[in-house]
């Protein structure tokens, strides 16, 4: 088994900033990532303390969004650099991370 070292980033969005196109557009066309999920949260709140709460007919289009990539680390770098005027200070979390390739 072959490993390959990566940086995994997780950016914390809500419905209502209106940046999620956006965001897939650049991790996608830009700058082709090497994978990217993209989860709709049900609540969450973040330290400006409102909540947003859970609501099955979700009137509310304010949901948290949660979008995950990963890519090498020094690749990753320069897309946080290029996403950094669209998506706030304290809302991206990141990690080393590995992934199996194939053997060749």
């Amino acid at each position: 088994m072959r490993t390959k070292d990566v940086m995994m980033v997780r950016i914390y969005l809500t419905e209502a900033e209106g940046h999620l196109d956006t965001l897939l557009k650049r991790l996608h066309d830009w700058s082709q990532v090497q994978g990217v999920t993209v989860f709709h949260g049900i609540a969450g709140f973040g330290p400006s303390g409102p909540m947003h709460p859970i609501s099955p007919a979700r009137i509310s289009g304010d949901l948290p969004v949660v979008v995950e990539f990963f890519d090498e680390p020094a690749k990753a770098e320069v897309i946080l650099e290029t996403l950094s005027h669209i998506i706030k200070p304290g809302h991206v979390v990141c990690w080393p991370a590995r992934i199996i390739v194939e053997d060749k």
